[in-house]
């Protein structure tokens, strides 16, 4: 079957090293698909509220759902954007990220083909909230890029750090301010960041400031994050609001396909299979109080939690798994309508 993606953002200045775009990419390759953009901003002369991304681009859609047999669309949260109420073919509603204790537009979801998550916490927040057709998705990366290298855990420990903000904002909300001001407190952490080209003058200037230009790599360009992995102990990922990263963020995934355990704070849905496989070490709050702690954890517990990550992560995630999972929603949202 072919299949139409639409993402509501602005195109991203590296769509090879976002998220979203290497999991649409390898759904495209599988299912023949196109990938569309319906935020308009990038040239509309006023700024569009996203109550009305898609409207404009409607007609054209319509004209060419003959070419597909449902289309998918994919959101950090379960916004009720009305343009795809409009489409004719099915219509595959993802929720990347996990979902809050915020209002559920059950009616509007229920309307659409199907509703997908990648978590247990958001499937069961969305049946409470009455959606009917909710399905869970299995996460999924092509593991056979990463390779283990392990790095002895001596005096210093290096962390990977790979979800950058997308605003000044998230600074705060995704844990960068806390980590720099960890990284001012114990000269034993080594922190490698991981940016997408937003914001990265910002970054350089928080670094200078703290005054953390010898413990802190900014890398801002495309690299090869297997050879990234290599040269860390583990990856660590924050989030203030499961709304604000993906519910298992690749960077994660990444790091436990490369046999390198993960730190992640509990807002996170992830956390929760951190915890369960012990593959790492999950945080309560986004502070540097709370990073710290979980690096003396981390030291502490290395080569258990180094085992564990690489009895898990070339197994638990991989592309099949993922393709699978969205082939039998795609047949469930077809034969609904």
């Amino acid at each position: 079957m072919r299949v139409l993606y639409h993402l509501p953002i602005l195109p991203p200045k590296m769509p090879s090293g976002e998220a979203l775009s290497q999991e649409i990419q390898v759904l495209q390759r599988h299912n023949d698909g196109e990938l569309v953009y319906v935020n308009p901003n990038q040239d509309s002369p006023v700024y569009v509220p996203r109550l009305l991304f898609g409207l404009s681009r409607l007609k054209t859609l319509r004209a060419r759902e003959q070419d597909f047999a449902l289309h998918h669309f994919y959101n950090p949260d379960p916004f009720p954007y009305p343009y795809l109420l409009y489409l004719q073919r099915p219509v595959v509603y993802t929720v990347s990220s996990g979902i809050s204790a915020k209002r559920i537009p059950a009616p509007y979801l229920n309307r659409l083909g199907a509703v997908t998550v990648y978590d247990d916490r958001s499937l069961q927040r969305l049946i409470q909230a009455g959606v009917r057709n909710a399905h869970l998705i299995h996460p999924g990366i092509d593991t056979a890029r990463f390779t283990c290298t392990p790095l002895p855990l001596e005096d210093e420990v290096r962390l990977l750090v790979a979800s950058a903000p997308w605003s000044r904002a998230q600074f705060c909300t995704k844990g960068i301010d806390a980590l720099l001001a960890a990284a001012q407190q114990d000269s034993r952490l080594r922190l490698t960041f991981l940016w997408r080209g937003i914001l990265a003058e910002e970054m350089q200037k928080r670094i200078h400031r703290d005054g953390l230009e010898s413990r802190i790599t900014l890398i801002n360009a495309f690299v090869d994050v297997n050879q990234i992995l290599a040269s860390v102990h583990a990856t660590i990922t924050l989030a203030a609001d499961p709304a604000l990263i993906k519910a298992y963020p690749h960077s994660l995934l990444d790091s436990l396909a490369a046999g390198k355990p993960v730190l992640v704070n509990r807002a996170i849905p992830m956390a929760d299979y951190v915890e369960r496989t012990e593959c790492g070490i999950v945080m309560e709050k986004v502070t540097a109080t709370e990073v710290l702690t979980a690096v003396t954890k981390l030291m502490s517990q290395y080569n258990a939690l180094q085992q564990s990550a690489r009895q898990v992560g070339q197994w638990d995630f991989t592309l099949d798994k993922i393709i699978t999972s969205f082939q039998q929603v795609y047949q469930s949202a077809i034969h609904k309508q």
